[in-house]
C-alpha cells in the first residue's frame, strides 16, 4: 500500500504532466517535419524542380531565338532594300544600251558604223570610223557585263533572303513547340504537386523533406538573397485586406508553383508545419536573433534542425492554406511565432537585397 507522503508526492507529478500536455499546442504533430520524404514525394518535387530549370532554359532560348529573327528579319528588310535598288540600276542600264544605240544610228546618219567604215573616202575617215566603233563596241560591252553582274547579284541576294526566312520560320517553330511541350509537362506535375501538398495540408502532417539537387549558388555564409530568383511582387507588407484580420504581415511573390523557393541568409531551420492559414511553411533563424518565415509552400526539402546557407533550396512554392493563388509569403521576424513580423523589404535592403 502506498503511504499518504507518497500519494502527496505523486499527485501534484501528475498534474503537471496533464498540465504540460494540455499546453502542447494543436500543431505540435504539424511542427516535427523530421524525417525524409517518400521516394514518389522526392521524385515528384525533383521532376517539378528539373522542369522548372527545363522551362527556364526553353524560355531563355525562345527569347534568344526571337531576338535572332528580329535580327534576321532587319537583314531582310536591308536585303529587300538591295535589291530594289539593283533593280533600279538595271533598269538604268537597260535604259543606257538604249541611248548607245540610238546615238550610234544618229552619229552614222542612219547607217551602221561598219558602213560608214566602208565608205570613208580617205584614211583619216576610215581611221575615225574605226575608233568611233571601237568606243561604241567597248561601252556596249561594258554595259552588257555590268547588266549581268547585277542580275547575278540579284539573283544570289534574293536566294539569300529566301534561305534566311526559312531558316527562320523553321527554328521559329522549333523552339515554339520545345517551350510548349516543356511548360505543358510542367503544368502537369505542378498540378501533382500541389495535390499531394493539399493533401498533406489536410491531413495537419508534413510528408516530409523532398530533398532536391541544389544548384551551385556561390554564396558565402555573409550574403543575403531574395527568397526566390525570379518573380513579381505583389501584397506588400502592411497592405489592408479582407483575408487578413488587421494588415498583411509579410511581402507576397507571385511565382508559380513549384519555383524553388530560397533561403535569403544562412540560418537554422526552426519549425516546419502543415496546416493552418499558412498551409505549409517554414522557419528559419539567423544570427542577430531574427527569423525568415516562408509560407503558403508545396513542398519542404529540409527537416526543423538543419542548418542551411544562402541562396539553399529549402522548398517550393505553392499555394496552401489561406491563399488566393501561387505565391510565396515571406516574413522577416523578431521571434519565431506571427506577430512579430517586421518590414521585410526594408530588412532585405539593409541587408543589401534590393526587390
Amino acid at each position: 500500500m502506498c503511504s499518504y507522503r507518497r500519494y502527496r508526492l505523486v499527485v501534484p507529478v501528475l498534474l503537471c504532466a496533464l498540465a504540460a500536455l494540455a499546453a502542447r499546442p494543436a500543431t505540435a504533430p504539424e511542427e516535427s517535419g523530421n524525417g525524409t520524404g517518400t521516394g514518389a514525394d522526392t521524385a515528384l518535387s525533383a521532376e517539378v524542380a528539373r522542369l522548372y530549370e527545363e522551362a527556364a532554359v526553353a524560355t531563355r532560348q525562345y527569347e534568344a531565338g526571337r531576338e535572332e529573327a528580329e535580327e534576321q528579319r532587319a537583314e531582310a528588310q536591308r536585303a529587300e532594300a538591295l535589291l530594289e535598288a539593283q533593280r533600279r540600276r538595271i533598269a538604268a542600264l537597260h535604259e543606257d544600251l538604249g541611248r548607245i544605240a540610238r546615238a550610234q544610228y544618229r552619229g552614222s546618219g542612219g547607217l551602221p558604223v561598219a558602213a560608214h567604215m566602208i565608205l570613208a573616202g580617205s584614211p583619216d575617215g576610215l581611221m575615225r570610223g574605226q575608233h568611233a566603233f571601237a568606243q561604241a563596241d567597248l561601252a556596249v560591252n561594258n554595259a552588257i557585263s555590268k547588266n549581268q553582274r547585277a542580275e547575278a547579284r540579284l539573283a544570289a541576294d534574293e536566294a539569300k533572303a529566301a534561305a534566311q526566312w526559312q531558316v527562320l520560320d523553321k527554328r521559329n517553330t522549333q523552339l515554339a513547340g520545345l517551350k510548349a511541350g516543356i511548360e505543358q509537362k510542367l503544368e502537369s506535375a505542378r498540378a501533382r504537386l500541389q495535390g499531394q501538398a493539399d493533401a498533406a495540408v489536410a491531413a495537419g502532417a508534413c510528408r516530409g523533406a523532398a530533398r532536391l539537387d541544389q544548384p551551385e549558388t556561390g554564396f558565402g555564409d555573409g550574403d543575403w538573397v531574395a527568397p526566390v530568383e525570379t518573380y513579381e511582387l505583389s501584397a506588400s507588407y502592411g497592405s489592408g485586406g479582407a483575408r487578413w484580420s488587421n494588415r498583411h504581415t509579410g511581402q507576397d511573390f507571385a511565382v508559380p508553383i513549384g519555383t524553388p523557393v530560397r533561403a535569403v541568409g544562412t540560418g537554422r531551420v526552426v519549425r516546419v508545419s502543415c496546416g493552418g492559414a499558412f498551409g505549409i511553411e517554414i522557419v528559419l533563424k539567423h544570427a542577430g536573433g531574427y527569423y525568415t518565415q516562408y509560407a503558403h509552400l508545396a513542398s519542404v526539402a529540409v527537416d526543423q534542425g538543419e542548418h542551411v546557407s544562402p541562396g539553399e533550396w529549402i522548398g517550393q512554392s505553392g499555394t496552401t492554406g489561406n491563399s488566393t493563388g501561387p505565391h510565396l509569403h515571406f516574413e522577416a521576424r523578431v521571434t519565431p511565432q506571427t506577430g512579430s513580423a517586421v518590414n521585410p523589404v526594408s530588412w532585405l535592403a539593409a541587408r543589401g537585397v534590393s526587390l
